[in-house]
This record gives structure tokens, sequence and C-alpha cells, in this order.
């Protein structure tokens, strides 16, 4: 397959996983999308890669998008990778051994002035990250008729079935994934554009990300679905992205991300 169609099919994976229900993280979208103007929780999930910080700093700030700010994440398999990149953008940010929501919660302070966020720090997966959440709002009393969540766009999908099966079906969950990049052939190599978002992924990283999600979103008995594991709700996988997949794997068949057992939830 030459290049110009491997990227015409990791695009349709990207669409596909990067679930975006409004077109910015605004006002005026909410209005247009949902009928408000503020929703009631923004849930920022440790996983994506630290733009996803500046989205969310930004719309918060400028946008007062939403009324309660949450930041989720322990210590996953983008963990380091995030350390090391908040470290290197802010050297006076302590990263080293602390947990992803820590080092969200410290950037968004010291960036934005941001505080006050509820914090969860024990998950290790997209799993747990959905239930942790809503227990920390229910410990604290926070019961939301709308919620955002932004999370990696490899990721996006998978965080919305996490949340359809286990939140309030009463919850309108909002999402939004965190950057939206293009594949494209450019002097004869395979690239990501736009090309400088901050932390943005490798193209192999990216591709063995969004291609480890295909297998976990199908739902059948090794997926992530009802008839699977049961993590999630149900997913539909349209034709065009499964066959995308296909196609992906005969190129790359070794960058489908397994799970890491280490990161399971116990």
């Amino acid at each position: 397959m030459d290049l110009k169609k491997i990227a015409e099919k990791i695009n349709i994976l990207g669409d596909y996983c990067g679930m975006r229900d409004v077109e910015a993280l605004s006002q005026n979208a909410l209005m247009d999308c949902c009928g408000f103007r503020q929703a009631d929780v923004l849930i920022l999930f440790g996983g994506s890669i630290p733009y996803g910080c500046d989205v969310v700093g930004d719309a918060i700030t400028r946008e007062h998008i939403a009324k309660k700010v949450m930041i989720v994440g322990g210590e996953g398999h983008t963990t380091e990778s995030l350390r090391q990149k908040i470290k290197s953008a802010c050297p006076q940010i302590e990263t080293a051994g602390k947990m992803e929501a820590d080092v969200i919660g410290s950037y968004l302070k010291w960036k934005y002035g941001i505080v006050g966020c509820l914090i969860e720090r024990e998950s290790t997966n997209c799993g747990n990250n959905v239930t942790n959440a809503l227990m920390v709002m229910k410990r604290h009393g926070i019961n939301p008729a709308s919620m955002i969540i932004v999370q990696d766009a490899t990721m996006q999908r998978r965080m919305d079935a996490g949340f359809r099966k286990y939140a309030d079906s009463g919850i309108r969950i909002i999402n939004f994934a965190a950057y939206r990049v293009r594949a494209i052939v450019e002097n004869g190599t395979l690239t990501l554009q736009p090309a400088d978002l901050w932390g943005m992924w490798d193209v192999r990283q990216y591709v063995t990300l969004l291609m480890g999600e295909i297998p976990r979103l199908t739902d059948h008995q090794e997926g992530y679905g009802p008839r699977g594991r049961a993590y999630i709700a149900h997913v539909e996988i349209p034709r065009e992205v499964a066959d995308a997949f296909v196609s992906l794997k005969k190129e790359y068949g070794d960058y489908v991300r397994t799970a890491n057992p280490s990161y399971a939830t116990k």
C-alpha cells in the first residue's frame, strides 16, 4: 500500500477514535450543541498529550466552560512521557514520581492560575479512570447534569463508552478529543499535521495507539465491550473503520498496542 493510502487509513481511525461533540471548547459551541453555555463539570484525563492541558486551561480561564474541573490520572502507560514533557517545559514543576493528575494540576496552577480542581490520582487505565472519577464526584456531593470529558484523541471514544456504561444515563456527556491531527505524505515521508502540538506522539506511537483501540472497542470475546471483558458499553465499529484497521494491520501488524498487565484494574 502506498503512503498516501496509508495516510488515508490512519485518518479514518483518527477521525473515529477522536470524538468531538462540539467543534470548540467555547460557550457559543456549547450553546449550539447542547442549549447551555457552561457544563457542570469538565474532566481532563492524564492520558492526553500535554497540549491538552493548554486546551483545557484556555477554555477554563477564557470561556469559563465548566463550573468544576476535575483532573484524573494515576500512573499508566503514558505517565512517564507526561512527566518528562512537563518537566522539560517547566523545570520548576516537580514531576518525578508524581501521579498524572498532580503533574497536570501543578501545570494548570503555574500557567493559568487554576486552583481548586478535584483530583483523582489512583486510576491506572481507562476503565478505572471512569469509575474512580465518578466516585470522587459522589464523595464531594457533585451530581452533574452535564459533563465535558477531554482525553487523548486516540482514546476519546473508549472513554465515552466507559462513561456510557458507568455514569447515570441522565448525565449529558460532551466529548472533546484534546487535539486533531492529519496524517499526510510530505517529501516522501509520512508525517502528522499540525506538527507543532506540544508533546504530540511521533507517527509510530500515534499509529500504535490508534490500532490498539480497534480490538478493544470491537464488541467480541476479546474486546472490552459487553460480549467480552465488559469494561465499556457497546461500540459500533463502522465497516470503513474495520476495513482501515485490517489494511493497516497488513502494513503495521506489530504496531497494535497490547495492554500492560501492570496497569490492569486490581
